[in-house]
């Protein structure tokens, strides 16, 4: 069940919307000011912010600057503005979507349902970006990694290697696989530059080929990082 804040001012499009809105299994909270609205906003979790423009205590643009400066909270304003530069105008200050004043119930829950589709998809996908394998982290977006906590500093092809090998955890990679994978094809990698970036990145994660505790070496075929739980 999504969860729903509402902020409108006038108490029987309030009271429709929010019957509307929990008749359609949405969980609703609505408030009547921008002030409660921001304290609503801040207090969250909110999967969505339904923001009137026409509130009591503070335009609704100016509103939807502050929810900004402290959510990424998807929100669709509810306006009677229909001129273009005032529609432009909240979209660039942050709304992702709008209707305008009248609307139906059933319009407003298809905005808002093609909206959260979008916001969870792009969850995914950054969720997705992050690759956790023991005690790494690995932020792909940023080319950044860490151990338990500690950066990592790793040149680009060390990084490389190393993201290719935890996304496959507790599975043999061949040298032909990470030659043909982690090198570019106009630079294929021989099995001694391969153990050369393997010898390093272990004396990073602070263990050697003797002694190894993430990366070990399956002689005659290649190497694999293991994660144990």
């Amino acid at each position: 069940m999504h969860s729903v804040l509402l902020v409108e001012d006038d108490e029987s499009i309030r009271a429709a919307l929010r019957s509307a809105l929990t008749e359609r299994q949405f969980s609703v909270v609505a408030v009547a000011t921008a002030a409660e609205g921001l304290r609503e906003t801040a207090a969250g979790p909110v999967d969505i912010v339904l923001l009137d423009l026409g509130l009591p205590d503070l335009d609704g643009a100016a509103a939807l600057r502050m929810i900004r400066g402290i959510s990424s909270v998807p929100v669709i304003v509810v306006t009677a503005r229909r001129g273009e530069t005032s529609i432009v105008q909240l979209l660039e200050a942050g709304a992702d979507d709008y209707v305008v004043k009248p609307f139906s119930a059933d319009h407003l829950v298809a905005r808002m349902r093609a909206l959260l589709r979008r916001t969870n998809t792009t969850a995914a996908a950054e969720e997705q970006r992050v690759v956790a394998a023991g005690g790494l982290h690995i932020d792909l977006l940023q080319r950044s990694a860490s151990f338990h906590g500690q950066h990592l500093a790793l040149t680009r092809r060390e990084f490389d290697l190393l993201v290719y090998l935890a996304e496959r955890p507790n599975r043999v990679v061949t040298r032909r696989e990470l030659c043909d994978q982690v090198w570019a094809a106009s630079e294929k990698a021989s099995d001694q530059t391969i153990d050369v970036h393997l010898s390093w990145l272990r004396r990073k994660l602070g263990e050697t080929a003797a002694n190894p505790r993430y990366l070990h070496t399956v002689r005659g075929v290649g190497v694999k990082l293991v994660v144990t739980t």
